[in-house]
């Protein structure tokens, strides 16, 4: 601590390169503070800095962070709290470009783990960006001076030590990540693929907002799919079970179909409190399926929906540069099941017409022998009984999947209603269409990763550039993950680069498959943490944990693969 109130001193109105002597670890006896990587001129990237506070110091109980669940939701809510008042200091500190900048990790609505907030088995690891003041390109460590010793002490001891925090509202933290993992581990136990309580708010604020809509229509659910499960403490909650098969979503256009798909899909991850989705859970292998024109695809087996090809192309080894709508959706489902998934969502309105149904007056027409492409109506149901996966679809426009449907509900001005039996009893006095296709066939997921690079070694240099959570640069190569509707955070986009870029250096070439490789990832990730992707000494950005259905996403539109 003097040590670096000295080298303040002796550094002060030099030229800004000599800031460099600041890297390094000092004690500020609560806590430790390391300068892991000091900027090249106050108008580049923020100085990377981190702070250790040790466990019997911060003094949180051992049973908030003895499990996974309740370790992610405690480091969530405390760098929640910590980028919030660390916000009302930042640019306080005066200067030229980002000097005073202090900042961290910003949160949405939704609970993923992040690199800003660890929780090891000794201490807790706070990661933080400040920009180094200066005028011009002078130090100004008198002012950095504020920030280290003032400004940054009052933010970790008002919020990283237990007895200065609120007790009810840390252990109200505890308790609902609690109940969410019994919720999810009650799911299979009852045969569901999601569970939404009732008294849940599913719209959200705006297109551009994903917090919850104020004065919207709570959820309730219908009678016949109403269930009770269990909470920890001896509580009980109620709401709609859906079960496990394939369920359809109609209703009129603007009533909540897709409104209703969305919180189902957000319900892979966990929600923060006031959300309104908190109980909103659903099986956290759900994959979000689309068409997706002009994605490439790389040696994917897509024959379960497209064969025969006029131009004889193998659609066991399927590879295109720019794939159309069908082609692309194919591809999709195909790297889902791949990726382990057991419950597809699909919304008509993003899918290719073409691949989801064919009409009978199109069959009459285009006979089977003329068309290469099975539509999803006619796989949907062999998908779940011979493969186990389920799927929910959003549907407006075609009644045909009427007639596979397990489940039927009905969004009428935001109130949901099932309607199966009233579905069924139509369907009788109808001639159903054609529904299930031969030869039915789970692929082969035998794929490895081989780069176009072919002798990557782990010491060489690959650059990564971010543009936000839509993308990702390796190299000169564009990854667009646009249309991967689950990824929730640009720190999971950031986070996608770095495996990929990691999955480069130690895999690629290797023997093992793509299934091997991310298997081989997420464990590393467990074992050894979020961190450990990382080819440098320090963390120069934020990551945030995407799931193992969104790495194979990333590395399946890596055009260079």
């Amino acid at each position: 601590m003097y040590k670096l109130q000295k080298q303040l001193e002796s550094i002060h109105r030099k030229s800004y390169p000599a800031y460099k002597s600041l890297k390094g670890v000092y004690d500020f006896k609560n806590y430790t503070l390391s300068i892991d990587h000091v900027q090249g001129d106050p108008f580049a990237s923020p100085s990377a800095v981190s702070v250790r506070i040790p466990h019997k110091l911060a003094g949180f109980p051992r049973e908030y962070f003895d499990r996974y669940d309740k370790r992610i939701a405690l480091q969530d809510y405390l760098l929640r709290l910590f980028a919030k008042k660390i916000s009302s200091f930042s640019f306080k500190a005066k200067g030229s470009g980002k000097s005073g900048l202090i900042s961290t990790s910003l949160c949405g609505q939704k609970i993923l783990e992040r690199t800003a907030c660890e929780f090891t088995d000794k201490e807790i690891i706070v990661r933080l960006e400040i920009g180094f003041p200066a005028n011009g390109r002078t130090i100004n460590a008198t002012e950095l001076e504020k920030i280290l010793f003032d400004f940054l002490p009052k933010c970790i001891e008002s919020i990283f030590y237990y007895k200065k925090l609120n007790a009810d509202n840390v252990l109200s933290v505890i308790h609902l990540a609690e109940d969410q993992t019994a919720v999810r581990e009650q799911l299979n136990e009852n045969n569901l693929i999601c569970f939404i309580a009732d008294g849940s708010i599913l719209p959200r604020e705006s297109g551009i907002s994903d917090r919850p809509m104020k004065n919207a229509i709570p959820f309730k659910s219908p009678s016949s799919l109403l269930v009770e499960l269990s909470l920890p403490r001896q509580r009980k909650i109620k709401g709609m079970g859906l079960k496990k098969g394939i369920t359809l979503i109609v209703g009129g256009g603007y009533h909540g179909k897709s409104t209703l798909l969305n919180a189902i899909e957000s319900g892979v991850y966990n929600h923060i409190i006031g959300d309104g989705r908190e109980y909103v859970i659903t099986d956290d292998t759900a994959v979000k399926l689309r068409a997706e024109d002009g994605r490439c695809i790389k040696n994917t087996d897509i024959s379960l929906f497209i064969n025969d090809l006029p131009n004889q192309k193998d659609t066991q080894h399927f590879s295109t540069e720019n794939a159309s709508g069908s082609t692309s959706q194919s591809a999709n489902v195909i790297e889902a099941m791949e990726s382990g998934s057991k419950l597809f969502l699909i919304d008509e309105d993003t899918s290719a017409t073409n691949f989801m149904v064919r009409d009978e007056l199109m069959q009459s027409i285009v006979t089977r022998d003329k068309e290469p492409i099975t539509p999803f109506l006619e796989r949907v149901t062999d998908l779940y009984r011979q493969s186990g996966i389920s799927t929910i679809l959003v549907a407006g426009s075609s009644g045909s999947y009427f007639y596979t449907a397990d489940t039927v509900l009905q969004m009428d001005c935001y109130h949901t209603k099932e309607i199966t039996d009233k579905v069924k009893e139509k369907c009788k006095k109808t001639t159903a269409p054609s529904l299930f296709a031969p030869n039915y066939k789970t692929p082969d997921f035998q794929r490895t990763l081989f780069a176009a690079k072919p002798n990557y070694r782990p010491n060489d240099r690959i650059k990564l550039k971010f543009h936000g959570k839509d993308s990702f640069q390796i190299d000169r190569q564009t990854v667009d993950l646009r249309y991967v509707e689950q990824l929730a955070d640009a720190e999971q986009t950031a986070c996608l680069a770095y495996l990929l870029k990691y999955a480069l250096l130690h895999y690629s070439g290797s023997k093992k498959t793509v299934q091997e490789i991310v298997s081989a990832l997420t464990k590393q990730i467990e074992t050894k943490g979020l961190s450990s992707i990382f080819d440098s000494s320090y963390i120069s950005l934020g990551l945030a944990l995407p799931r193992p259905q969104e790495i194979y996403a990333c590395f399946n539109r890596y055009r260079e693969l």
